[in-house]
Protein backbone atom coordinates (compact mmCIF):
# COMPACT_ATOMS: atom_id res chain seq x y z
CA UNK A 1 0.00 0.00 0.00
CA UNK A 2 1.41 3.34 -1.08
CA UNK A 3 0.91 5.82 1.77
CA UNK A 4 2.07 9.43 2.16
CA UNK A 5 4.85 8.25 4.51
CA UNK A 6 6.04 5.26 2.49
CA UNK A 7 5.10 1.78 1.34
CA UNK A 8 3.42 -0.64 3.75
CA UNK A 9 3.31 -4.34 2.87
CA UNK A 10 0.45 -6.45 4.24
CA UNK A 11 1.59 -9.35 6.40
CA UNK A 12 0.94 -13.07 6.26
CA UNK A 13 -2.30 -13.80 8.12
CA UNK A 14 -2.60 -17.47 7.25
CA UNK A 15 -2.41 -19.79 10.30
CA UNK A 16 1.22 -20.73 9.68
CA UNK A 17 2.83 -20.79 13.16
CA UNK A 18 6.18 -19.37 12.05
CA UNK A 19 5.38 -16.63 9.52
CA UNK A 20 1.65 -16.16 10.00
CA UNK A 21 -0.81 -15.93 12.89
CA UNK A 22 -0.95 -19.61 13.82
CA UNK A 23 0.20 -18.97 17.40
CA UNK A 24 -2.28 -16.18 18.10
CA UNK A 25 -4.84 -16.82 20.82
CA UNK A 26 -8.36 -15.51 20.34
CA UNK A 27 -7.60 -12.61 22.69
CA UNK A 28 -4.37 -11.75 20.83
CA UNK A 29 -6.19 -11.92 17.51
CA UNK A 30 -8.91 -9.62 18.80
CA UNK A 31 -6.38 -7.11 20.14
CA UNK A 32 -4.58 -6.97 16.79
CA UNK A 33 -7.85 -6.64 14.90
CA UNK A 34 -9.52 -3.99 17.09
CA UNK A 35 -6.63 -2.21 18.80
CA UNK A 36 -3.78 -2.51 16.30
CA UNK A 37 -1.36 -4.34 18.61
CA UNK A 38 0.37 -7.50 17.38
CA UNK A 39 1.00 -10.66 19.44
CA UNK A 40 4.53 -9.56 20.35
CA UNK A 41 3.30 -6.13 21.45
CA UNK A 42 4.40 -3.99 18.51
CA UNK A 43 1.92 -1.49 17.10
CA UNK A 44 0.40 -1.93 13.66
CA UNK A 45 0.09 0.98 11.28
CA UNK A 46 -3.54 2.09 10.75
CA UNK A 47 -3.31 1.06 7.10
CA UNK A 48 -4.76 -2.02 8.80
CA UNK A 49 -8.10 -0.36 9.61
CA UNK A 50 -8.35 -1.14 13.30
CA UNK A 51 -9.99 2.26 14.01
CA UNK A 52 -12.98 0.88 12.07
CA UNK A 53 -12.61 -2.71 13.29
CA UNK A 54 -12.84 -1.43 16.87
CA UNK A 55 -16.60 -1.68 16.33
CA UNK A 56 -16.58 -5.42 15.62
CA UNK A 57 -18.48 -7.45 18.20
CA UNK A 58 -16.89 -10.21 20.26
CA UNK A 59 -19.01 -12.78 18.43
CA UNK A 60 -17.77 -11.61 15.03
CA UNK A 61 -14.16 -11.51 16.24
CA UNK A 62 -14.53 -15.13 17.31
CA UNK A 63 -16.12 -16.06 13.98
CA UNK A 64 -13.23 -14.47 12.10
CA UNK A 65 -10.70 -16.22 14.33
CA UNK A 66 -12.31 -19.60 13.72
CA UNK A 67 -12.32 -18.93 9.98
CA UNK A 68 -8.65 -17.98 9.81
CA UNK A 69 -7.51 -20.84 12.02
CA UNK A 70 -9.60 -23.63 10.51
CA UNK A 71 -10.62 -22.65 6.98
CA UNK A 72 -7.57 -20.79 5.60
CA UNK A 73 -4.68 -23.05 4.48
CA UNK A 74 -1.39 -22.18 6.25
CA UNK A 75 1.30 -20.73 3.99
CA UNK A 76 4.91 -20.46 5.09
CA UNK A 77 5.92 -17.10 3.63
CA UNK A 78 8.13 -14.57 5.36
CA UNK A 79 6.80 -11.06 5.74
CA UNK A 80 8.32 -8.16 3.83
CA UNK A 81 9.53 -5.13 5.74
CA UNK A 82 7.78 -1.82 5.26
CA UNK A 83 9.55 1.00 3.44
CA UNK A 84 8.83 3.95 5.72
CA UNK A 85 11.89 6.17 6.06
CA UNK A 86 13.63 7.51 9.14
CA UNK A 87 11.87 8.49 12.32
CA UNK A 88 8.45 7.98 10.73
CA UNK A 89 8.98 4.22 10.92
CA UNK A 90 9.12 4.16 14.74
CA UNK A 91 6.08 2.16 15.81
CA UNK A 92 5.97 3.51 19.38
CA UNK A 93 4.55 6.68 17.88
CA UNK A 94 1.37 4.76 17.07
CA UNK A 95 0.56 4.52 20.78
CA UNK A 96 0.30 8.31 20.87
CA UNK A 97 -1.65 8.36 17.59
CA UNK A 98 -4.08 5.82 19.03
CA UNK A 99 -4.73 7.93 22.12
CA UNK A 100 -5.76 10.84 19.92
CA UNK A 101 -7.46 9.20 16.94
CA UNK A 102 -8.42 5.59 17.67
CA UNK A 103 -11.89 5.04 19.17
CA UNK A 104 -12.81 2.95 22.16
CA UNK A 105 -14.04 -0.56 21.49
CA UNK A 106 -17.61 -1.42 20.62
CA UNK A 107 -20.57 -0.48 18.48
CA UNK A 108 -23.52 1.27 20.09
CA UNK A 109 -26.78 0.99 18.14
CA UNK A 110 -28.74 4.19 17.63
CA UNK A 111 -32.01 3.69 19.50
CA UNK A 112 -33.73 6.25 17.27
CA UNK A 113 -33.10 4.10 14.18
CA UNK A 114 -34.54 0.76 13.13
CA UNK A 115 -32.72 -2.58 13.10
CA UNK A 116 -31.92 -2.42 9.37
CA UNK A 117 -30.26 1.01 9.69
CA UNK A 118 -28.20 -0.15 12.67
CA UNK A 119 -27.10 -3.29 10.85
CA UNK A 120 -26.05 -1.12 7.93
CA UNK A 121 -24.15 1.24 10.21
CA UNK A 122 -22.30 -1.70 11.79
CA UNK A 123 -21.30 -3.04 8.38
CA UNK A 124 -20.34 0.28 6.77
CA UNK A 125 -18.57 1.83 9.78
CA UNK A 126 -17.04 -1.40 11.08
CA UNK A 127 -16.48 -4.56 9.10
CA UNK A 128 -16.74 -2.82 5.72
CA UNK A 129 -14.43 0.05 6.83
CA UNK A 130 -15.75 2.10 3.90
CA UNK A 131 -14.41 5.29 5.46
CA UNK A 132 -10.81 4.10 5.06
CA UNK A 133 -11.04 5.13 1.41
CA UNK A 134 -14.07 7.40 1.14
CA UNK A 135 -13.46 9.72 4.12
CA UNK A 136 -11.01 12.65 3.83
CA UNK A 137 -8.00 12.59 6.13
CA UNK A 138 -6.78 15.14 8.66
CA UNK A 139 -3.29 16.48 9.26
CA UNK A 140 -2.37 13.35 11.25
CA UNK A 141 -3.53 11.19 8.34
CA UNK A 142 -6.48 10.08 10.46
CA UNK A 143 -9.97 9.69 9.03
CA UNK A 144 -11.66 13.01 9.77
CA UNK A 145 -14.73 11.14 11.01
CA UNK A 146 -15.50 7.49 11.74
CA UNK A 147 -19.28 7.43 11.81
CA UNK A 148 -22.50 9.08 10.68
CA UNK A 149 -22.18 11.77 13.32
CA UNK A 150 -19.41 13.47 11.35
CA UNK A 151 -20.20 15.78 8.43
CA UNK A 152 -17.09 14.67 6.53
CA UNK A 153 -17.72 10.94 6.97
CA UNK A 154 -17.73 9.25 3.54
CA UNK A 155 -17.55 12.66 1.84
CA UNK A 156 -14.97 11.52 -0.73
CA UNK A 157 -11.16 11.40 -0.69
CA UNK A 158 -8.11 11.05 -2.92
CA UNK A 159 -6.31 7.75 -2.32
CA UNK A 160 -3.52 6.06 -4.24
CA UNK A 161 -4.10 8.16 -7.39
CA UNK A 162 -7.85 7.47 -7.41
CA UNK A 163 -10.64 9.60 -6.03
CA UNK A 164 -13.04 7.59 -3.88
CA UNK A 165 -16.29 9.53 -4.42
CA UNK A 166 -18.72 10.77 -1.83
CA UNK A 167 -21.16 8.17 -0.53
CA UNK A 168 -23.40 10.86 0.91
CA UNK A 169 -26.52 12.53 -0.46
CA UNK A 170 -25.01 14.95 -2.99
CA UNK A 171 -27.19 14.72 -6.08
CA UNK A 172 -24.42 15.20 -8.65
CA UNK A 173 -21.18 14.01 -7.07
CA UNK A 174 -22.58 11.63 -4.45
CA UNK A 175 -25.27 8.95 -4.41
CA UNK A 176 -28.20 11.20 -3.58
CA UNK A 177 -29.88 10.38 -6.89
CA UNK A 178 -29.43 6.62 -6.41
CA UNK A 179 -32.23 4.51 -4.96
CA UNK A 180 -31.52 2.04 -2.17
CA UNK A 181 -31.99 -0.83 -4.60
CA UNK A 182 -29.46 0.73 -7.01
CA UNK A 183 -26.91 0.96 -4.19
CA UNK A 184 -27.48 -2.68 -3.22
CA UNK A 185 -27.21 -3.81 -6.84
CA UNK A 186 -23.93 -1.93 -7.25
CA UNK A 187 -22.46 -3.53 -4.12
CA UNK A 188 -23.59 -6.99 -5.26
CA UNK A 189 -22.54 -6.84 -8.93
CA UNK A 190 -20.31 -3.81 -9.40
CA UNK A 191 -22.85 -2.31 -11.81
CA UNK A 192 -26.12 -0.47 -11.94
CA UNK A 193 -27.75 1.85 -14.46
CA UNK A 194 -25.72 4.81 -13.16
CA UNK A 195 -22.16 3.56 -12.66
CA UNK A 196 -19.68 0.68 -12.73
CA UNK A 197 -16.98 -0.19 -10.22
CA UNK A 198 -13.41 0.80 -11.07
CA UNK A 199 -9.99 0.93 -9.44
CA UNK A 200 -9.69 -0.77 -6.08
CA UNK A 201 -13.49 -0.76 -5.73
CA UNK A 202 -13.44 -3.63 -8.23
CA UNK A 203 -11.48 -5.65 -5.67
CA UNK A 204 -13.96 -4.69 -2.95
CA UNK A 205 -16.81 -6.06 -5.09
CA UNK A 206 -14.85 -9.15 -6.13
CA UNK A 207 -13.59 -10.15 -2.70
CA UNK A 208 -16.18 -8.72 -0.33
CA UNK A 209 -19.55 -7.18 -1.06
CA UNK A 210 -20.61 -9.57 -3.86
CA UNK A 211 -20.59 -12.32 -1.20
CA UNK A 212 -22.91 -10.55 1.26
CA UNK A 213 -26.50 -11.54 1.80
CA UNK A 214 -29.26 -9.50 0.21
CA UNK A 215 -30.41 -8.46 3.68
CA UNK A 216 -26.99 -7.08 4.56
CA UNK A 217 -26.72 -5.26 1.23
CA UNK A 218 -30.15 -3.72 1.81
CA UNK A 219 -29.05 -2.66 5.31
CA UNK A 220 -25.92 -0.95 3.97
CA UNK A 221 -28.01 0.80 1.33
CA UNK A 222 -30.52 1.98 3.94
CA UNK A 223 -27.74 3.42 6.07
CA UNK A 224 -25.97 5.15 3.15
CA UNK A 225 -29.22 6.69 1.93
CA UNK A 226 -29.65 8.31 5.34
CA UNK A 227 -26.42 10.34 5.09
CA UNK A 228 -27.24 13.93 4.12
CA UNK A 229 -25.36 15.88 1.48
CA UNK A 230 -22.58 18.16 2.68
CA UNK A 231 -23.61 20.77 0.13
CA UNK A 232 -26.73 21.65 -1.80
CA UNK A 233 -26.65 20.51 -5.40
CA UNK A 234 -29.24 20.48 -8.12
CA UNK A 235 -29.86 17.09 -9.74
CA UNK A 236 -27.96 16.65 -12.98
CA UNK A 237 -30.07 17.67 -15.96
CA UNK A 238 -29.51 17.20 -19.66
CA UNK A 239 -30.91 20.69 -20.12
CA UNK A 240 -27.94 22.29 -18.40
CA UNK A 241 -25.99 22.80 -21.65
CA UNK A 242 -23.24 20.96 -23.48
CA UNK A 243 -19.93 21.22 -25.27
CA UNK A 244 -18.83 21.08 -28.89
CA UNK A 245 -18.00 17.57 -30.18
CA UNK A 246 -14.53 16.17 -29.46
CA UNK A 247 -12.70 14.30 -32.23
CA UNK A 248 -10.75 12.29 -29.66
CA UNK A 249 -13.93 11.24 -27.84
CA UNK A 250 -15.58 10.28 -31.12
CA UNK A 251 -12.62 8.13 -32.13
CA UNK A 252 -11.71 6.51 -28.81
CA UNK A 253 -14.81 6.52 -26.60
CA UNK A 254 -18.06 6.85 -28.53
CA UNK A 255 -18.18 3.24 -29.74
CA UNK A 256 -18.97 2.05 -26.22
CA UNK A 257 -20.22 5.18 -24.45
CA UNK A 258 -22.13 6.57 -27.47
CA UNK A 259 -22.30 10.08 -28.84
CA UNK A 260 -24.90 10.91 -26.20
CA UNK A 261 -22.83 9.66 -23.26
CA UNK A 262 -25.69 7.28 -22.41
CA UNK A 263 -23.57 4.14 -23.03
CA UNK A 264 -25.16 0.72 -22.40
CA UNK A 265 -25.87 0.32 -18.67
CA UNK A 266 -25.54 -1.56 -16.45
CA UNK A 267 -22.30 -2.96 -17.89
CA UNK A 268 -20.99 0.04 -19.84
CA UNK A 269 -21.65 2.99 -17.51
CA UNK A 270 -23.22 6.23 -18.69
CA UNK A 271 -20.99 9.30 -18.65
CA UNK A 272 -23.85 11.80 -18.63
CA UNK A 273 -24.59 12.60 -14.97
CA UNK A 274 -22.05 10.07 -13.66
CA UNK A 275 -20.76 11.11 -10.17
CA UNK A 276 -17.18 10.14 -11.07
CA UNK A 277 -17.34 12.39 -14.12
CA UNK A 278 -18.76 15.28 -12.10
CA UNK A 279 -16.31 15.11 -9.18
CA UNK A 280 -14.20 18.21 -8.73
CA UNK A 281 -11.14 15.95 -8.47
CA UNK A 282 -10.71 14.27 -11.89
CA UNK A 283 -8.12 11.69 -10.72
CA UNK A 284 -10.33 8.62 -11.17
CA UNK A 285 -11.53 9.66 -14.61
CA UNK A 286 -8.00 10.36 -15.84
CA UNK A 287 -6.70 7.16 -14.24
CA UNK A 288 -9.29 4.89 -15.81
CA UNK A 289 -8.76 6.40 -19.29
CA UNK A 290 -5.01 6.00 -18.92
CA UNK A 291 -4.93 2.58 -17.31
CA UNK A 292 -8.27 0.89 -17.84
CA UNK A 293 -10.37 -0.86 -15.22
CA UNK A 294 -9.33 -3.73 -13.00
CA UNK A 295 -11.19 -7.01 -13.64
CA UNK A 296 -14.41 -7.53 -11.71
CA UNK A 297 -15.42 -11.01 -10.56
CA UNK A 298 -18.79 -11.27 -8.84
CA UNK A 299 -19.17 -14.63 -7.09
CA UNK A 300 -16.63 -16.26 -9.40
CA UNK A 301 -18.10 -14.89 -12.65
CA UNK A 302 -15.69 -12.54 -14.50
CA UNK A 303 -17.13 -9.39 -16.00
CA UNK A 304 -17.38 -9.53 -19.78
CA UNK A 305 -16.87 -5.78 -20.23
CA UNK A 306 -13.81 -3.83 -19.17
CA UNK A 307 -12.58 -0.33 -19.84
CA UNK A 308 -9.39 -0.70 -21.94
CA UNK A 309 -6.24 1.22 -21.09
CA UNK A 310 -5.46 4.01 -23.58
CA UNK A 311 -2.09 5.18 -22.29
CA UNK A 312 -0.28 3.80 -25.34
CA UNK A 313 -2.85 4.97 -27.87
CA UNK A 314 -3.45 8.54 -26.71
CA UNK A 315 -1.12 11.39 -25.77
CA UNK A 316 -1.49 13.50 -22.63
CA UNK A 317 -3.06 16.26 -24.72
CA UNK A 318 -5.55 13.86 -26.33
CA UNK A 319 -6.60 12.33 -23.01
CA UNK A 320 -6.99 15.81 -21.51
CA UNK A 321 -9.19 16.77 -24.47
CA UNK A 322 -11.37 13.67 -24.14
CA UNK A 323 -11.74 13.95 -20.37
CA UNK A 324 -12.47 17.66 -20.54
CA UNK A 325 -15.14 17.00 -23.16
CA UNK A 326 -16.74 14.28 -21.01
CA UNK A 327 -16.82 16.66 -18.01
CA UNK A 328 -18.57 19.43 -19.96
CA UNK A 329 -20.90 17.61 -22.39
CA UNK A 330 -24.50 16.33 -22.05
CA UNK A 331 -25.31 18.64 -19.15
CA UNK A 332 -22.16 17.78 -17.16
CA UNK A 333 -20.55 20.76 -15.47
CA UNK A 334 -17.09 20.06 -14.06
CA UNK A 335 -13.70 21.77 -14.50
CA UNK A 336 -11.61 20.83 -17.50
CA UNK A 337 -8.30 18.99 -17.02
CA UNK A 338 -4.86 19.90 -18.31
CA UNK A 339 -2.31 17.77 -20.19
CA UNK A 340 0.01 18.34 -17.23
CA UNK A 341 -2.46 16.66 -14.86
CA UNK A 342 -2.61 13.66 -17.21
CA UNK A 343 1.18 13.52 -17.47
CA UNK A 344 1.53 13.47 -13.68
CA UNK A 345 -0.87 10.54 -13.30
CA UNK A 346 0.78 8.75 -16.22
CA UNK A 347 4.10 9.01 -14.40
CA UNK A 348 2.69 7.74 -11.11
CA UNK A 349 0.50 4.87 -12.34
CA UNK A 350 0.57 1.75 -14.50
CA UNK A 351 -1.93 -0.05 -16.71
CA UNK A 352 -4.36 -2.45 -15.04
CA UNK A 353 -3.75 -6.17 -15.39
CA UNK A 354 -5.70 -9.40 -15.04
CA UNK A 355 -4.21 -9.95 -11.57
CA UNK A 356 -7.56 -10.27 -9.77
CA UNK A 357 -9.01 -12.72 -12.28
CA UNK A 358 -5.86 -14.84 -12.18
CA UNK A 359 -5.90 -14.95 -8.39
CA UNK A 360 -9.55 -15.89 -8.29
CA UNK A 361 -9.16 -18.62 -10.91
CA UNK A 362 -6.15 -20.43 -9.34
Amino acid sequence: MATPVGTIVATNITPDPETGIGRYSLAEFGRALREGVARDGHHLYPAMPYPSYARITDADVKALYEYFMHEVPPVRQANVATAIPGHLAARWQMSVWNLVYAPSLGFTPDASKDARWNRGAYLVEGLGHCGACHTPRGWGMQESSLDAGGRRFLAGARIDDWYAPSLRGEMATGIGAWSASEIATFLKTGHNDRASAYGTMSEVITNSTSHLTDDDLAAMASYLKSLPARETQKPWSRDNGGAPPSAVYAAACATCHRDTGAAAPPYVPPLAGNPTVLDEDPASLINIVLNGSAPLVAKGVPDAYRMPQLREQLSDREIAEAVSYIRTAWGNHAPKVSPEAVAELRRRTAASTDRVVLLRMK
